[in-house]
């Protein structure tokens, strides 16, 4: 059994578990915000988790504060507006820290199997000329990176931040261990 499945994690209602629940399934693990520019992300992810999880698609959301404290609130306030503004049924975990010395062991896992992203150059320029310190990889470049974990475990790729659920790319890569 590969690893992420055994690191503990809590579900956005604060109770323990793992991923092991997921195992067997590719999933699209992705750092969250509901204060980002990117927060309407959540829509084209709850589209691709609707039209693929009856093929074993899972999409599995993180929660974060790290950058520019844009996921200020609480669990239950997260769930709340995603479910409302969102309608997102895919699973919600609770809030974690993705960078940093505090960084969950999740994401250090998925740096440590990931460190480089595809995309993202024009991202962090956009970041940096607004004057936002951006870390270096293998660190979580902003809210809303995207890692593809394939059905045996593997974490297979990561996508930049500005990487839309619909990206061809980001697409045949998920189609692609879907096969497998």
């Amino acid at each position: 059994m590969a690893k992420i499945y055994d690191i503990p994690v809590q579900n956005i209602k604060g109770q323990n578990s793992s991923l092991k629940d997921y195992q067997g399934h590719v999933l699209v693990i992705v750092n969250t915000a509901s204060k980002c520019g990117l927060t309407p992300q959540y829509e084209g992810l709850q589209t691709l988790f609707h039209d693929k999880k009856s093929s074993g698609l899972t999409v599995l959301g993180f929660p974060a504060n790290n950058f520019l404290q844009q996921e200020p609130a609480s669990d239950d306030e997260i769930e709340e507006f995603c479910s409302l503004n969102y309608k997102v049924d895919f699973p919600l975990f609770s809030k974690i820290s993705v960078v940093g010395e505090d960084k969950h062991p999740l994401y250090q896992y998925l740096t440590d199997a990931q460190p480089h992203r595809i995309g993202g150059q024009a991202f962090a320029e956009k970041l940096k000329s607004a004057s936002i310190d951006v870390a270096d990889e293998p660190e979580v470049l902003w809210n809303f990176e995207k890692f593809i974990v394939g059905k045996n475990g593997d974490v297979v790729a990561r996508f930049s931040p500005d990487t839309l659920a619909s990206d061809s790319e980001f697409l045949k890569c998920i189609e692609t261990e879907l096969a497998k």
